[in-house]
């Protein structure tokens, strides 16, 4: 993964250098009193060059907008009074304003900026820089639009199914690290698995953006027709694995009241712990082997009898233990059963994708063959 991320990021490099190089080269012949002003072309050139088409064209517009407001906003100062403290003051306040209110995302600082540059460097000349200033930025833009289209426009695919797959061996992970917990000497001597629930979250953040990311790489993109992807089956992913993650903190903060008693003081029956242990080991097995067809529907076996024995045995124990004793065990069959569902509806869902329902006709079909 690491590989893919730092070749588009050398790759991002180059594209936008090589568009520094081809506006600075332009810039000089653009007409009127736009060539006084050639170093800003580069500008226009650095601030379209984003990841994503979709983000160098919405970046692009907010940084148009945002030099036009700015621009305005100097020549009104010029137009109705003159350069001084207090107007200069009240014009870059007023843009600051208009930048607060997000409309122009990261750009939104170029308002007061802009305003100063065309009060103070642009002096007595202030129409002559406000023209040359937005035409060279503009040429930059349309540079690196150009830039960004024709040379292989990134598409995030790949790294969608890498962050997907690492969600699902850090979930496999931290259970397995649980299962051990449980299997060893009480207390556990580790505790790591109490902490890493924190990270989890991360992970699922990260893997929630590139999934995104990977959306907004495909819009206005030439190459998303070539490399067409069903970005819903990634956010179906994401969403099972978001679930499964909310279960497996849950797990994490009963097992540490067991412990610690923290955040809640928890019993955990001592002969319950080896068959939760290899409840939670069939589905850190499930995880970890998900996206080879035929180990997982092993591995799934495994986990449905790793529950049902789970269950088997919670029912046996019940009547003759207390809700405080069985409580936690109780809590940890839930959500592995909850755990074990999700994963069965992302199954299902895809076996539908794979295999859409049949049509009226082939209902009829089968029908009349019986």
């Amino acid at each position: 993964m690491k590989s893919d991320i730092t070749r588009l990021r050398i790759l991002q490099a180059a594209k936008t250098a090589l568009a520094v190089g081809i506006a600075w080269t332009l810039a000089p012949y653009l007409p009127g009193v736009a060539d006084n002003y050639p170093y800003y072309a580069p500008l226009g050139a650095i601030v379209s060059m984003y990841p994503t088409l979709m983000g160098s064209m919405k970046n692009a517009l907010q940084t148009l907008g945002s030099l036009t407001v700015a621009i305005v906003l100097a020549g009104a100062v010029i137009i109705f009074s003159s350069p001084s403290l207090l107007t200069m003051s009240l014009a870059v306040g007023a843009g600051a304003l208009i930048a607060a209110t997000g409309w122009f995302g990261a750009n939104r600082e170029y308002i007061p900026v802009t305003v100063l540059f065309v009060l103070i460097i642009g002096g007595p000349d202030a129409d002559d820089y406000s023209i040359g200033y937005l035409e060279q930025v503009s040429l930059g833009i349309i540079v690196g639009l150009l830039v960004n289209v024709l040379i292989f426009p990134a598409l995030s695919h790949n790294e969608v199914d890498q962050q997907l797959s690492n969600f699902r061996r850090v979930l496999s992970d931290h259970l397995s690290e649980i299962a051990e917990a449980l299997a060893e000497s009480w207390p556990p001597e580790r505790d790591g698995w109490a902490s890493a629930k924190d990270t989890l979250v991360s992970v699922s953040g990260e893997v929630r953006a590139a999934v995104q990311l990977a959306d907004e790489s495909r819009k206005a993109n030439p190459r998303a027709r070539r490399y067409r992807r069903d970005l819903r089956a990634d956010y179906d992913d994401l969403a099972a694995l978001e679930n499964v993650t909310f279960h497996v903190r849950d797990i994490t903060d009963v097992l540490t009241g067991a412990v610690w008693g923290t955040p809640i003081k928890i019993q955990l029956r001592p002969e319950l712990r080896p068959v939760l242990s290899e409840a939670l080991k069939a589905l850190s097995t499930l995880l970890h082997d998900w996206e080879s067809e035929e180990e997982r529907e092993t591995a799934h076996s495994a986990a449905v009898e790793a529950l049902a024995s789970l269950t088997a045995e919670l029912d046996e124990r019940q009547s003759t233990a207390t809700a405080t004793t069985m409580g936690a065990s109780a809590a940890i069959a839930m959500d592995l059963a909850r755990i074990l569902a999700a994963l069965n509806d992302r199954t299902e869902q895809t076996a539908k994708q794979e295999d859409p329902d049949p049509g009226p006709d082939s209902e009829t079909e089968t029908e009349t063959a019986e």
